[in-house]
């Protein structure tokens, strides 16, 4: 006992160095140690983390960041409005900006998720179909949808891109659902009277003969709409803010800005968009105005643009109004 108590330091040391090479890890030595017995060889780490290591521990990490920067799984946004008009609650799902991507077999991923939600009613707010890719997908999602929900839809400038519009428009009506075109549909949700509003996007005016201005439609539809029941306008287009603000809409759905691409939650809610250039404005999200709201759908696009999405998922909204 004498000799291990005035000898502890050494035999200590002699028992830390045993354990090194036999292990490569003084840690196993436990908590006892003195703190300063607790010595780390920096040399004996280095060689522990060697090149490799080191390189494949920088890959994972730029994997990870890649993975969550530019994950591309469908998520589920969601609103709620408050509203004298109305008495009993409704919920709306839309999409807007699909350009024909493919979300699962049969549109799966996608359709599950709005029959989880379960809406009174599919809005679609256009570039559900798009100019270079395959009708395919966008068709067979329309098909799906038709069959369990009331759906109206408004067109983006990818249908009159594609210069096939008209047909386009055809589809889409021979499943039944309601194309506005400047048009009013007001019907009864839940025992309330509700106005869906719809304006073709504005590149209507630039591909059809006869095509009408954006701010006309919206002399249309005003002259038309009983402000007196809740009044929902469907557009693609974000930018026109200012003048659907002025006509007073409870609430107006929109989408085409793609979410500004790249994101920076917190920071930056879009680098660029359609039409609205760099640090767009209207990006997506909820924009205020003093009589009603405006939502911008970031969209379902994940693979039909050359930028990729980062930090900006492809997104559902549902939106319940109260």
């Amino acid at each position: 006992m004498w000799y291990m108590e005035n000898n502890k330091e050494k035999i200590l040391n002699n028992l830390k160095n045993v354990m090194l090479d036999n292990t490569g890890d003084d840690t196993l030595l436990g908590d006892d140690l003195d703190k300063d017995e607790e010595i780390v060889d920096q040399k004996h780490l280095k060689k522990k983390l060697s090149k490799p290591k080191r390189i494949i521990l920088l890959v994972a990490a730029i994997l990870l960041v890649v993975v969550i920067c530019c994950d591309m799984r469908l998520k589920t946004v969601r609103y709620t409005f408050d509203s004298p008009k109305v008495e009993n609650s409704f919920k709306i799902a839309l999409i807007t900006d699909l350009h024909g991507n493919r979300y699962g077999k049969n549109q799966s991923t996608l359709i599950d998720a709005i029959d989880k939600e379960n809406p009174d009613l599919v809005l679609l707010g256009g570039d559900i179909f798009d100019d270079k890719i395959s009708y395919e997908k966008s068709e067979e999602t329309i098909a799906i949808l038709s069959e369990k929900y009331k759906c109206y839809y408004v067109t983006g400038n990818h249908e009159y891109w594609s210069r096939d519009v008209d047909n386009i428009i055809n589809i889409v009506k021979s499943y039944g659902i309601t194309v506005l075109e400047g048009g009013v549909d007001t019907i009864d949700i839940n025992g309330q009277m509700i106005n869906i509003c719809g304006v073709d996007d504005p590149d209507n005016y630039v591909y059809l003969d006869g095509g009408q201005k954006i701010e006309d439609q919206l002399k249309q539809v005003e002259k038309k709409v009983n402000k007196d029941y809740y009044t929902i306008l469907l557009s693609h287009r974000p930018e026109y803010y200012q003048e659907y603000s002025k006509y007073g809409y409870d609430l107006v759905l929109c989408g085409h800005a793609h979410g500004g691409q790249w994101r920076i939650p917190g920071i930056l809610n879009g680098l660029y968009a359609p039409d609205q250039g760099l640090f767009p404005e209207y990006a997506g999200g909820l924009y205020e105005y003093e009589s009603g709201a405006m939502v911008v759908s970031r969209g379902l696009d994940r693979q039909g643009v050359k930028v990729p999405r980062i930090f900006n998922r492809p997104e559902l909204v549902i939106i319940e109004v109260e």
